[in-house]
Formats: C-alpha cells, sequence, structure tokens
C-alpha cells in the first residue's frame, strides 16, 4: 500500500476508534465506593419503647379535654407542660422537655408517641408578644422532631 493511500483510509479510521475509545472512557462512571460503616451510632432518646401514633385512639376534635397523652402550651413567657392529674402548667425550657417526657413511663402514652400542643392566647396583642410565642414554638417543635414524637395540634 502506498503512504498516501494509509493517509487517506487507515488514518481516518484510526482516529475515529481512538475519539471513540476516549469518549467511552470520560463517560463512564468511577466504580462505586464501598459504603462506609456508620460511624455514629443511632441517637437514642429513651422514647424509643413508646409505639408510634395511632390516630383512631385520639378523642375527637370536639372533647380534647379528654386528652390523655402529654400536653404542651406554647405561652409568650415559654413552654408550658400540662400536668394532667391536676391540669398545673409546668414551665420547662427546651433542654428539660426530654428528660420530663421519659420520665412519664408508657401509660402516660395510651396514643403512642404524640403530644398534644395549643397555642396561649398572649395576654398583650403586641407584635413581640406573638414573635416570643412564634419562637418559644418553634423551640418546642424543633425538640420534639429531635425525640420523633409526632405532634397534634389543638383546635
Amino acid at each position: 500500500m502506498c503512504d498516501s493511500t494509509f493517509r487517506r483510509r487507515i488514518l481516518p479510521l484510526a482516529l475515529v476508534v481512538l475519539l471513540s475509545l476516549a469518549s467511552l472512557v470520560a463517560c463512564s462512571k468511577p466504580p462505586n465506593p464501598a459504603p462506609e460503616a456508620a460511624t455514629e451510632p443511632a441517637k437514642t432518646t429513651g422514647l424509643e419503647s413508646i409505639p408510634p401514633p395511632d390516630r383512631s385512639k385520639y378523642p375527637p376534635f370536639q372533647d380534647l379535654r379528654s386528652w390523655k397523652n402529654p400536653y404542651f402550651v406554647v405561652r409568650e413567657d415559654g413552654i408550658g407542660f400540662v400536668d394532667l392529674s391536676n391540669r398545673e402548667v409546668r414551665m420547662l425550657t427546651p433542654e428539660q422537655i426530654p428528660a420530663e417526657l421519659v420520665s412519664l413511663g408508657s401509660d402516660a402514652w395510651p396514643y403512642g408517641r404524640v403530644v398534644l400542643v395549643a397555642e396561649a392566647v398572649p395576654k398583650t396583642s403586641t407584635n413581640e408578644a406573638k414573635a416570643e410565642i412564634r419562637k418559644n414554638r418553634g423551640l418546642l417543635l424543633g425538640t420534639l422532631k429531635e425525640l420523633d414524637v409526632a405532634v397534634q395540634e389543638a383546635p
């Protein structure tokens, strides 16, 4: 074969083959790395033994006074925990909520791992009071989410 035939026929074919191989290599995915073992153990809350919420056991909305699970009232001055035995409200910080819920025992959770959350009417209808209620509500809901506790809103 002469040199010009080589250049006209073989060189373009070789160039196409090389470009095809290069594109295949560029488009291929790198091998998946082996999944790493979880370095952090699952976070325990102390509430794992409480079953998930069962909506079929909740009292009707018209009769939430008969609610038997833990009950919180969000106020402008903090987060109130309602003692269902005497209807007294104890003020808690978000840091105190986990220990309070864990200390209740399984009989305090007849509807499963769910709490009732009500919002108190602010004593003064100022923007600052409303902002404090929103802040306290956010702190409570965030804490409950970390504990994997469902929330039932009071109407």
